[in-house]
């Protein structure tokens, strides 16, 4: 079993109390008790909190940390271990106790005569690297065993990129993870958490809320158990997520998750944090793919590195499909038997199907229909290919001239100053910039004064639902398209990528509007 530990500190023993009480009802399934918050903190008064914290009937792990490894204030030696005993005698499951404290003899001797006296209790032995990798985990683990044999090794390291997890994992994986705990903190560090459980990990940590969390990068419980499936993990769960930069408002891991969770597939969706450059980002595929442990599945991807991702398939020869390839992007790579990824681009059919929908046509009825495009950046790309393909007279409005001009002689359509949109007479206007997005929600990349009641409006900005250009199409009289349609169209075709088959529409659509909608 990987415990889900509900890491909790408070200043007093009432706060405490408090949070232990939360951290049960919440579903934890063990407690770890941050003593060094606790003002006042002495053997009686660390005896007092550990007996509280049992009353919860869950496992304790009494945890006295020091400053130089994320505690909240010192001890002397002879104090800490005095502490830590008076946990063991209190009922305490666990005690943690840092590597550096440890291997000194005057601390050693009063931990092993409790531990000796109360068998029931085991000793964690912890080293935590606050400003990124360890320069040597496995030796640090090795010196961990050297010491106490019988010790649950905790080895807590800050990723500075997300391949610095790979490390971390491997060691984790070889162990057998049973007693271990080897965990990442930040954000790029995200996924050690919630994959610990696959791995086998003797626990992972959570905390009640973001405010009340103990570490960098612990995911607040409720997150734990609805979002990412805490209770359906186990080590044949297969691995899927979004590699961007940003990721963290992200809608993708509510809405796969939930169609996971419909479909009874055993399977999580994670959001993977990947800054950087080609290189990172191929050697972040790699370290997924390759390690077959992991079972993973396949990526969403976003900005910045959809053109990473067709370049990253491109150069190991495998499978493209024709519109990542005309469109010269991927949002969508599956990983298959051996490691075998393959590129796919679904943006193109999310924005036709959300346009023709809308419009009550088919793809091929838009043809020479005079569409204005504004943008020319990557989802301006997957536009343009898609409305090109089926024959409509596409121009491309950008602010800058020179690039929708380059993007124009690619898929031979028009490009033009934004401002010469006031003088064009298009059915359909498609803004593909983030203007409007959230939180610069007051701006809007066309002039009420070009929108007319003929007009079909589509903003592929689907945050917030109801942008500003398109309440202004709304008031002109304007038949109006949420970007929202096509993240939703685009998002239910990466699902079929992913499983081969349909997911629940109705799921994926009330997800994603129940969140953007509030």
């Amino acid at each position: 079993m990987t415990y889900l530990t509900l890491s909790v500190s408070g200043s007093d023993i009432e706060q405490l109390s408090q949070r232990f009480r939360a951290a049960k009802t919440r579903g934890a399934e063990a407690l770890e008790v941050r003593l060094d918050g606790l003002a006042g903190l002495g053997p009686d008064r660390a005896g007092q909190v550990i007996a509280q914290a049992r009353k919860t009937k869950l496992p304790v792990i009494a945890t006295c940390r020091e400053p130089n490894e994320g505690g909240a204030q010192s001890f002397g030696i002879a104090e800490k271990t005095a502490i830590l005993a008076e946990c063991i005698k209190a009922g305490a499951e666990f005690v943690d106790c840092e590597l550096k404290i440890f291997s000194k003899k005057e601390a050693q001797r009063p931990i092993r005569e409790a531990l000796k006296a109360h068998p029931d209790c085991r000793l964690i032995l912890s080293a935590h690297q606050m400003k990124g990798p360890f320069e040597d985990i496995n030796l640090k683990y090795e010196t961990m065993l050297s010491l106490w044999p019988m010790a649950i090794c905790k080895l807590v390291y800050t990723a500075r990129h997300i391949n610095d997890c790979f490390e971390g994992l491997d060691l984790l994986h070889r162990s057998g993870g049973k007693d271990m705990i080897v965990l990442s903190m930040g954000q790029a560090g995200l996924m050690t958490r919630v994959l610990a459980k696959k791995l086998g990990a003797f626990l992972t940590f959570a905390a009640l809320d973001q405010d009340t969390a103990t570490a960098a990068g612990q995911i607040p419980i409720d997150v734990m158990k609805d979002l990412f499936r805490w209770d359906r993990l186990d080590g044949q769960t297969e691995v899927f997520g979004l590699i961007g930069n940003p990721v963290g408002h992200s809608l993708s891991p509510a809405l796969f998750n939930a169609a996971f969770e419909k479909d009874a597939i055993n399977a999580v969706y994670l959001p993977f944090l990947l800054e950087g450059d080609p290189e990172q980002f191929c050697d972040f595929v790699d370290g997924m793919a390759e390690r077959p442990w992991l079972s993973t599945g396949g990526f969403s991807v976003t900005i910045p590195h959809k053109t990473h991702a067709l370049d990253y398939v491109n150069g190991k020869g495998e499978f493209v499909d024709a519109l990542a390839a005309s469109i010269g992007a991927a949002n969508t790579l599956k990983v298959g038997f051996n490691g075998i990824v393959c590129g796919y681009n679904t943006d193109y059919a999310g924005a036709m199907d959300a346009l023709t929908a809308a419009m009550g046509l088919e793809p091929h009825a838009l043809h020479e229909r005079q569409v204005a495009v504004i943008g020319a950046g990557g989802v301006a790309r997957a536009v343009v290919a898609g409305l090109v393909d089926v024959g409509a007279h596409v121009t491309i409005y950008n602010r800058t001239l020179k690039k929708a001009r380059l993007l124009a002689e690619e898929f031979r359509c028009k490009a033009a100053g934004l401002e010469a949109l006031s003088a064009a007479e298009p059915s359909v206007i498609i803004n593909c910039t983030s203007l409007g997005m959230y939180p610069e929600v007051d701006a809007s990349s066309v002039a009420k004064e070009v929108l007319g009641p003929e007009m079909t409006v589509f903003d592929t900005v689907y945050n917030p639902v109801r942008t500003q250009l398109l309440e202004a199409a709304e008031q002109a009289g304007a038949t109006t398209i949420s970007g929202a349609e096509m993240f939703i169209r685009q998002a239910i075709a990466q699902y079929r990528v992913f499983m081969g088959t349909e997911p629940d529409a109705k799921v994926i659509r009330r997800v994603v509007m129940n969140a953007l909608t509030g």
